[in-house]
C-alpha cells in the first residue's frame, strides 16, 4: 500500500516538473501561437498568474488582431480573480472602450465598476478608487437602464455614496474637534459641514451634521473677539433655524435651545457695547 502511495507521489511530482518545464520552455522560447494556446489553457485551468505572464508577452504581437479581444478580456478577468482589483478595473474599462460592439461589453462595464468598488478602501483612506467606482457605476446605469444587473449596480452605487458621505462627515467633525487647538478649524468645520449638506441633500447624516454645524458656529462665537461676534451670531442663529426647520422634533433640540439662549444673551450684551461706543463692529466672519 505504501509503495502505491510512493509511486502516486512520484507520478504527481514528475507531472508537475514536466508541466513547469513545459511552461518555462513556451514562455521563453515558444512562438506567439504556442504562447497564446498555453495562456488560454492556463486561464481555463484557473492558473491566472502564469497566464498573465504569457498574455503580457503576446499582447504586442496580437494587438490589432481578432484574438486581442479575447486576450484583453482574459487579462482583465485574470487580474480580477487574482484580486488585483484596481488593475482589473482598468482593463475591463479599456475592454469596454476598445470593443464597443462586443457581446461582453456590458459585462466588462459592470465588472470595471465592481472591481473599483472592491479596491475601494474604508472611508477614512484615499477615496480615489471609490470615486472611480462611482463614476463607472453611474456610466453603467446610464448606458444599461434595462440591464438585469441594474438593481445590483444601484445598490453598489448607494453604498459608495454612503462611504463618501461618511468620509466627508468625519472630516468635518475632525475639524470641529481640533478647533480648540487651532481656532481656524472652526471656520473649516463650518465650511465642511456646509459642503456635506449641499453635496448630499438626502444624507443620512443630515440631522447630526446640522447639529454639529450649529455647535461649531456657536463655539466660534464664544471664542471670538466682541468686535466680530454680531456677524457670527447671525450665522449661528441661522444654523439653529435650519436645524429646527428640518427636524422640529430633533433629539438635539434641547441642547440647541440652550445654545440659542446663549447666543441671544451674547447678542444683547455686544449690541449694548456697540450702542455705548465701547467697541466697533467688524463684519468679517
Amino acid at each position: 500500500m505504501q509503495k502505491i502511495k510512493n509511486l502516486a507521489y512520484l507520478f504527481v511530482l514528475c507531472t508537475m516538473l514536466f508541466s513547469c518545464g513545459e511552461y518555462q520552455k513556451v514562455l521563453n522560447k515558444g512562438s506567439e501561437e504556442e504562447q497564446y494556446k498555453m495562456a488560454v489553457k492556463l486561464y481555463e485551468s484557473q492558473k491566472y498568474t502564469k497566464a498573465l505572464r504569457l498574455f503580457e508577452k503576446i499582447t504586442p504581437y496580437y494587438r490589432g488582431k481578432p484574438q486581442m479581444e479575447r486576450i484583453q478580456f482574459m487579462v482583465a478577468q485574470s487580474n480580477f480573480n487574482e484580486k488585483n482589483y484596481t488593475t482589473a478595473g482598468y482593463y475591463f474599462d479599456r475592454f469596454a472602450s476598445n470593443y464597443p460592439k462586443s457581446s461582453k461589453k456590458e459585462e466588462a462595464s459592470f465588472l470595471s465598476a465592481y472591481s473599483y468598488k472592491l479596491a475601494s478602501p474604508v472611508f477614512s483612506l484615499d477615496p480615489t478608487d471609490t470615486n472611480k467606482a462611482l463614476e463607472a457605476f453611474q456610466g453603467f446605469i446610464n448606458e444599461y437602464p434595462d440591464s438585469e444587473k441594474l438593481p445590483e449596480a444601484n445598490k453598489h452605487y448607494a453604498e459608495l455614496r454612503m462611504k463618501l458621505q461618511e468620509k466627508s462627515f468625519e472630516i468635518a467633525k475632525t475639524y470641529y474637534r481640533t478647533a480648540d487647538y487651532d481656532l481656524r478649524n472652526y471656520k473649516a468645520a463650518i465650511q465642511a459641514f456646509d459642503n456635506l449638506l449641499s453635496d448630499y441633500l438626502g444624507s443620512e447624516f443630515k440631522e447630526e451634521a446640522l447639529y454639529y454645524r450649529l455647535k461649531a458656529a456657536h463655539d466660534f462665537v464664544l471664542k471670538s473677539f466682541d468686535r466680530r461676534k454680531l456677524e457670527r451670531i447671525k450665522d449661528a442663529v441661522n444654523a439653529y433655524d435650519k436645524l429646527k426647520r428640518n427636524f422640529p422634533d430633533s433629539k438635539y433640540l434641547v441642547h440647541a435651545n440652550e445654545m440659542l439662549a446663549t447666543l441671544q444673551k451674547e447678542q444683547t450684551r455686544v449690541s449694548d457695547l456697540v450702542q455705548r461706543g465701547k467697541i466697533q463692529i467688524e463684519t468679517k466672519k
